[in-house]
């Protein structure tokens, strides 16, 4: 278990307040100094008056809390935007001359290559930020590389949030990874021009880019060369969409990622080969230095994605504390590096990977030694797969309340892909580091790249059959924060209860499960107070929610829910503990909603005089009215346009209610209505 003592923890713990506090809130930046010079002064006071035995007081600990705390928040404060004097969004204007820095490439759309790059200059003003770059596909748009930069006078524009509710939000997906803007360019809008200097990143595209040709020319199939990407160099870009399903499904998407598991195997397999220098003097020191090297030189050819620095800094520290030997050092090593990597960059603490990374591992250490108790064979094919089950069992029990959180999903056989695929994982990736250094010195066989082949095609479709198996996989559990935080007090309560055995740790586990079963009530009673009349957003549909306690009326404007409502409305159940009947209904000219009267008024433009006085009136599929006259006659308090609409027409209706001071509300600007009574 992690030393509490350890102070590390301490500093960790409070620096991960701090960010959270930070990030949700805006502090005056000359006050968080000022506090943090005064905490600063108080610390070093109670440290100098210790002396050398060095046996901190209370108050210590309370300012190095407190320090810390204002460390995180300044640390997150200072990467906002306004906080920036250099970033592009302070000089930007419509007739600028903007230079772009391509960083990183991602996966394309349908309709886009896509890619992150810095704004390095804007007009004549030196600048920093990142920005989503989109370049429309066409048959002249080429891809661009790592490091191209390029020339353009375009707009930047802001990124369009969620629409409709507890549906995935990428602006806030962006945001976490310090990107508030995109700019959207066809080939006729920008001059391309290659940089004088590589990067490192761009000295690390072009090499991926080498292993690519190499392997393209030993006529590998595209999803065996995505899939090579993925698990070798952290690139998922060439990942079908059917392929990356399989993978999750089946409950082994972590394999298609460079993760920890990767490098903790490469890990194993450099200490195996260089286990020899531990009999040279000093060789234990070389072997630690080579192992480090070794893995910073990987995560540089791998591209130093956020998922890759997480992990080399993680199985960094886990070196280092192997190499000191002691009882805690992977424990504590673990948390230096977690505490190192969020002083570099705050943000990674949103993100999701770096999220299950950390609990998977901790789990692992904490959690597997508990597995060996109950049953520790001594044969050795036995003892194996045994270790192997329980180190999965014990990262999945872990993470599956993050899962469940972010994913509303659980694979049920993550069992039988770990037990299958992890054994020969090692062996697909030293194989896998061989094509890459054979590779780039020429040398590479074809027998060896088509070896490398048959294993990733059978890997594919074992995959392929577990994740057919629909049975077991387990969609769309709604699972709010509220739950995430006491599922996690009770499984941290529960653990240390069967380490310890202690009266103290059985009470924890008591109140642990109280606080869980008053939760599960409170969401529940919740959920049955709750009523609410929803305008979702879709593009040329119309789709409306009306909630009752656990039921739930949803009018459309078809016969079924196309695949896109079907989407919108799964988001929304799982977002919503509790809520069981839905009934569709097809949409009516007027609907009476708790104390308000509806009129929807379609394409046809005639209504039922159902309510002549209403007091909200929702327009869909483009109606041709006299908005003015329709305003007078019933007098409305508020008028509604969905995304069935066209956006002349919104912008015209908009101007009218202005005219007539009437509140109108469009869900293609401000996203899905909701009215709660």
């Amino acid at each position: 278990m992690i030393n509490l003592k350890y102070l590390p923890v301490h500093f960790s713990l409070f620096l991960i307040i701090g960010i959270f506090l930070g990030y949700e809130y805006d502090f005056p930046l000359g006050l968080l100094f000022l506090v943090a010079f005064i905490a600063f002064l108080f610390l070093s006071f109670f440290y100098f008056r210790a002396n050398n035995s060095f046996k901190p007081p209370k108050y210590f600990v309370l300012f190095t809390g407190i320090l810390f705390l204002i460390i995180g928040i300044l640390n997150i404060s200072l990467q906002k935007p306004k906080n920036q004097k250099k970033h592009f969004s302070k000089f930007i204007s419509s007739e600028n001359l903007s230079v772009i820095k391509i960083r990183t490439v991602l996966k394309p759309t349908d309709y886009y290559l896509r890619y992150t790059a810095d704004v390095v200059q804007v007009s004549n003003n030196s600048t920093k930020g990142k920005v989503l770059l989109k370049i429309v596909k066409s048959g002249l748009a080429k891809a661009l590389n790592v490091d191209d930069l390029l020339l353009t006078k375009n707009e930047f524009l802001k990124i369009n949030t969620a629409l409709n509710p507890f549906e995935f939000n990428y602006r806030d997906y962006l945001k976490k990874q310090n990107i508030h803007y995109q700019m959207i360019l066809a080939d006729a809008n920008f001059i391309r021009k290659n940089a004088r200097r590589k990067s490192l990143r761009g000295f690390a595209y072009v090499i991926r880019k080498r292993i690519d040709q190499k392997l393209e020319n030993q006529n590998l199939s595209k999803e065996v060369i995505a899939i090579f990407n993925a698990l070798l160099l952290g690139q998922r870009q060439g990942i079908s969409k059917e392929l990356f399903e399989n993978y999750k499904n089946a409950g082994a998407i972590h394999i298609l990622a460079v993760s920890g598991l990767h490098i903790g195997i490469i890990l194993l397999i450099l200490n195996y080969l260089f286990k020899p220098l531990e009999i040279l003097k000093g060789g234990k020191t070389i072997k630690l230095i080579l192992l480090i090297g070794s893995l910073w030189t990987y995560a540089m050819i791998a591209g130093l994605s956020a998922s890759v620095i997480r992990a080399v800094t993680m199985f960094t520290a886990i070196s280092i504390g192997l190499a000191i030997n002691r009882p805690s050092g992977i424990q504590n090593s673990l948390v230096v590096s977690l505490f190192i990597l969020l002083m570099i960059n705050p943000l990674y603490l949103f993100n999701v990977g770096f999220q299950l990374s950390y609990t998977a591992v901790f789990s692992i250490v904490w959690i597997q030694p508990l597995f060996i108790k109950v049953w520790n064979p001594k044969q050795y094919f036995i003892k194996y797969f045994w270790q192997l089950l329980s180190v999965s069992f014990a990262a999945q029990i872990g993470i599956l309340p993050l899962s469940l959180y972010y994913f509303h999903q659980f694979p049920g056989l993550f069992f039988i892909s770990s037990l299958v695929i992890i054994p020969f994982l090692g062996l697909i990736l030293g194989i896998g580091i061989l094509i890459i250094i054979l590779g780039l010195t020429d040398l590479l066989p074809q027998i060896l790249t088509n070896l490398y082949s048959i294993v990733i095609k059978s890997m594919n479709e074992f995959v392929a059959i577990i994740s057919r198996q629909e049975s077991f996989i387990f969609q769309n559990i709604p699972f709010s924060f509220l739950l995430l935080i006491l599922v996690y007090t009770l499984l941290i309560s529960s653990v240390d209860w069967i380490k310890n055995k202690t009266a103290n740790s059985l009470i924890c586990v008591l109140i642990a499960i109280l606080l869980l079963q008053s939760g599960l009530i409170y969401e529940k009673r919740k959920i049955q107070k709750t009523n609410e009349f929803i305008v979702f957003h879709q593009r040329g549909n119309s789709f409306f929610g009306n909630r009752q306690g656990e039921r739930m009326k949803v009018y459309q404007d078809t016969n079924s829910l196309d695949p896109w409502q079907k989407s919108i409305l799964t988001s929304f159940v799982c977002g919503s503990p509790n809520l069981g009947e839905i009934q569709r209904l097809p949409i009516k000219n007027g609907l009476k909603i708790g104390s308000q009267n509806i009129i929807i008024i379609d394409s046809s433009g005639t209504y039922k005089d159902t309510f002549f006085m209403s007091d909200t009136i929702i327009l869909i599929q483009s109606p041709k009215i006299n908005l003015n006259r329709l305003i007078q006659n019933m007098q409305p308090k508020m008028i509604i346009a969905d995304g069935s609409n066209y956006k002349t027409y919104i912008d015209y209706w908009d101007r009218s209610c202005k005219n007539k001071s009437v509140k109108f509300y469009a869900t293609n600007e401000n996203g899905a209505f909701q009215y709660h009574y």
